[in-house]
C-alpha cells in the first residue's frame, strides 16, 4: 500500500510541475503549487526522506517531469566484483551515482569508478536499465532509472575521497553488507551472471 501511495504522490508532483511550467492563470498556478506541496508531504511521510531533500532532488525543477538517472559500474578482477564502501552509511555498493549533464552513460561510469574507487576502466556494454522502485525495498520519492554498465578494469589504486572510505573486490558468496538504497544483492548477482556470457541481452524493465 505504501508503494501505491508513493506512486500517486509522484503522479501528483508530475501534474503539478507541468501545470507550474505551462499554466498562465495566477489562480491555477497557486493551486498547482499547493498540489506540489501536498505531494512532497506525502513522499516525506512514506519514505522518511526529509522535505528539504525531496524538494532539492524532486520538487524544485521546472519543465516537464522526467526520471533521474543513476549509473552503476560493474567491474571485475579475477572473478570478483569491485565494490566501494559508502561514507554515508558504511555499507558497500557498486561505484556509481547520478549521471551528469552533458555526459554519456559510459562517461559517467568512467568518472564514478575514478572518483569513488580510484579505478581506471573502459566501458564495454549495458547490462540493464531498471526502474528503481521495482527492484528495491527502498521507496524512492522520485522516479529513477538505474543503468548498470559493465566495464573492463585497466588499473586500480584507491584514494579516500569525500564519498567512499575504501574499495575492494568480492566474490558472490562473500559480499559485504550492501548499501541497498544504491544496489541490491539481486542486482549484483545480475552483474555476475552477465559477466559469464560473451553475449548478454540487456535487461530493461
Amino acid at each position: 500500500m505504501k508503494k501505491k501511495w508513493l506512486e500517486w504522490a509522484c503522479r501528483l508532483q508530475s501534474i503539478a510541475q507541468a501545470g507550474l511550467t505551462f499554466g498562465e492563470n495566477g489562480y491555477d498556478l497557486d493551486r498547482y503549487q499547493q498540489i506540489r506541496n501536498l505531494a512532497v508531504e506525502i513522499m516525506h511521510e512514506y519514505t522518511e526522506v526529509s522535505n528539504e531533500k525531496i524538494r532539492d532532488l524532486f520538487a524544485s525543477e521546472t519543465g516537464y517531469q522526467t526520471p533521474k538517472v543513476d549509473i552503476r559500474a560493474s567491474v571485475f578482477r579475477d572473478g570478483r566484483i569491485l565494490l566501494v564502501r559508502e561514507k554515508i552509511d558504511g555499507a558497500w555498493s557498486l561505484p556509481g551515482g547520478w549521471a551528469d549533464v552533458n555526459s554519456s552513460a559510459a562517461e559517467s561510469a568512467v568518472r564514478e569508478c575514478s572518483e569513488e574507487a580510484g579505478a581506471s576502466v573502459t566501458p564495454r556494454r549495458i547490462i540493464a536499465v531498471q526502474l528503481a522502485n521495482r527492484h528495491s525495498n527502498t521507496l524512492y520519492p522520485y522516479t529513477i532509472y538505474k543503468i548498470f554498465v559493465e566495464c573492463e578494469l585497466i588499473s586500480s589504486n584507491f584514494v579516500e575521497n569525500t564519498e567512499t572510505m575504501e574499495a575492494g573486490f568480492f566474490s558472490p558468496d562473500s559480499l559485504p553488507p550492501l548499501s541497498t538504497e544504491r544496489n541490491t544483492r539481486d542486482q549484483i548477482e545480475m552483474c555476475f551472471e552477465a559477466k559469464k556470457h560473451k553475449v548478454f541481452e540487456t535487461i530493461f524493465d
